[in-house]
C-alpha cells in the first residue's frame, strides 16, 4: 500500500512515521523549499509526548524538552504572585511529563526520523482528484503522484480540506495577536523550571523553559485584526502594549531579539466532522484549526497520526474502511478540542471583561487543583490516553 502525504509539518511528518512503521510505502511532499518553521516553541503535552514515544522518539523527545516542575500566575500589574503549584500531581494522574520543546528542533527531529532526504521539498501541490483504485495529486511543476490514499496535512489553509468538504471554509480571527520567541533563561522574568504566566486587562505574557537554557515566551494582545506591522518593531510596540507591566515582563521585552520576534493574528476554524472523501483524507490543522489557548494544536495532529496508524493496522487491505475508522476516532476529539481552547481564549483576552475579573479573582485562590484538572480533561481522550 502506497500513501502520499501531503505537508511535511509535525502532522504530516508524524503520519508519514506512523504509516511506515506498519509497513506502508510513503511519500511526503512540501510546498517549501527548506525547514521554516512558524513561531518559535510549541507546548507537547503530555498526550502529544505519549505519540511521539509510540513513533519510537522517547529519547529525542525528552532531550529536547524543558523541564517545568510548577506553574504560576502573576499579577501583570503588580508583579504580585497570585498563584504557584506543582506540576507532579499532573505527571503523576497522565504517567508522563509534558515538555516545551522549540518548534524547529521538533521539526528537525521529525525531518531526520522520517528521514530529510526522501522528503520532496518545493513541490505546491495544486490539485487533488479521488479515482476508483487511486487518488492523484498534481503539482505546480506539472508534476504528479498516485497512491492508495492522500492525507492532506497541508495546514491551515488547506486544499485537501476545500476537496474533502467540496467548498471552501472561512477561518475567524480570535481577537489577539500573539508576539513569540526565545529568550534566554532570566530570573528576573521567571524561574528556570517554571511555566510563569502574567496576567491583566486581558492580555498574557508567559515564558517557559525548554531545553537549552532558553525561555519560550509568547505576548497576546487583543487588538483588531489586520493591524499594519513593521517587522523588526516588536520592542516598540510591545512596549507601549505593556506600558506600566510588572517589571518581569520590562525585563523581558527587553531582552527579546526583535528580529526574530514573531508575530502571529490568531484564527481558528469551526469544528467539521467530514474528513474523508474517498481516498482523500486531511490531518493537522487542515482537519482542526485550533487557537493555541489550551496548548493542543501540535498535539491533536499527533494523535490523529496514531489514530490514522491505529485504523490501517485494523484494516490493512480496505483503504475506505480504515479511513472511515480514522475519522470516527477523531472528529469529535479535535473539535471538542478547538471549542475548549475558543473558550479559554474568551476568557483569558476579556471578551466579556466581567468574566475574566472573576477569573483573576480565582487565581488569587487557586491551589492548582481546578487548573491542572482541567489541563488533564484536555489531555485524556486520544488514542494513547483514553
Amino acid at each position: 500500500m502506497k500513501a502520499v502525504i501531503i505537508g511535511a509539518g509535525m502532522g504530516g511528518l508524524s503520519a508519514a512515521i506512523a504509516l511506515r512503521q506498519i509497513g506502508v510505502d510513503v511519500e511526503v511532499y512540501e510546498q517549501v523549499t527548506e525547514n521554516k518553521p512558524v513561531g518559535a516553541a510549541i507546548s507537547v503535552w503530555s498526550n502529544g509526548v505519549k505519540c511521539l514515544n509510540h513513533l519510537g522518539l522517547e529519547h529525542e523527545t525528552a532531550e529536547l524538552g524543558g523541564i517545568v516542575d510548577s506553574m504560576s500566575y502573576v499579577d501583570g500589574l503588580t508583579g504580585d504572585t497570585m498563584c504557584r503549584f506543582s506540576m507532579q500531581p499532573l505527571i503523576d494522574e497522565v504517567g508522563q511529563r509534558p515538555y516545551p520543546v522549540a518548534r524547529a528542533e521538533l521539526q528537525l527531529m521529525l525531518m531526520q526520523a522520517y528521514g530529510i532526504d526522501d522528503i520532496h521539498f518545493g513541490k505546491k501541490m495544486v490539485r487533488v482528484v479521488d479515482g476508483d483504485d487511486v487518488a492523484t495529486v498534481e503539482f505546480a511543476d506539472g508534476t504528479t503522484d498516485s497512491a492508495d490514499l492522500v492525507i492532506g496535512a497541508d495546514g491551515a489553509r488547506s486544499l485537501t480540506r476545500d476537496y474533502v468538504l467540496g467548498h471552501p471554509v472561512q477561518r475567524r480571527y480570535a481577537g489577539y495577536v500573539n508576539f513569540n520567541g526565545l529568550v534566554d533563561i532570566d530570573d528576573e522574568i521567571g524561574p528556570a523550571t517554571e511555566w510563569t504566566t502574567y496576567v491583566a486587562d486581558g492580555k498574557r505574557v508567559s515564558v517557559m523553559p525548554i531545553a537549552g537554557g532558553r525561555f519560550y515566551f509568547f505576548f497576546d494582545v487583543p487588538m483588531p485584526e489586520g493591524m499594519p506591522y513593521e517587522r523588526g518593531t516588536a520592542r516598540e510596540v510591545l512596549s507601549e502594549s505593556f506600558t506600566g507591566w510588572a517589571p518581569g515582563v520590562a525585563r523581558l521585552i527587553e531582552k527579546l531579539d526583535p528580529s526574530t520576534t514573531n508575530r502571529v493574528e490568531i484564527l481558528d476554524l469551526d469544528p467539521f466532522h467530514t474528513w474523508v472523501r474517498g481516498r482523500v483524507a486531511v490531518l493537522g490543522d487542515a482537519a482542526h484549526n485550533t487557537t493555541p489557548d489550551i496548548g493542543q494544536g501540535g498535539c491533536s495532529a499527533m494523535e490523529d497520526a496514531v489514530a490514522l496508524q491505529f485504523a490501517f493496522n485494523d484494516h490493512p487491505d480496505d483503504v475506505q474502511t480504515a479511513l472511515a475508522a480514522y475519522e470516527r476516532s477523531r472528529t469529535e476529539r479535535a473539535g471538542d478540542l478547538v471549542l475548549r481552547a475558543r473558550k479559554r481564549c474568551d476568557v483569558t483576552h476579556a471578551k466579556d471583561p466581567e468574566v475574566t475579573a472573576a477569573w483573576y479573582d480565582e487565581l488569587r485562590s487557586e491551589d492548582g487543583t481546578r487548573i491542572l484538572r482541567g489541563i488533564v480533561s484536555n489531555i485524556v481522550g486520544g488514542p494513547l490516553t483514553s
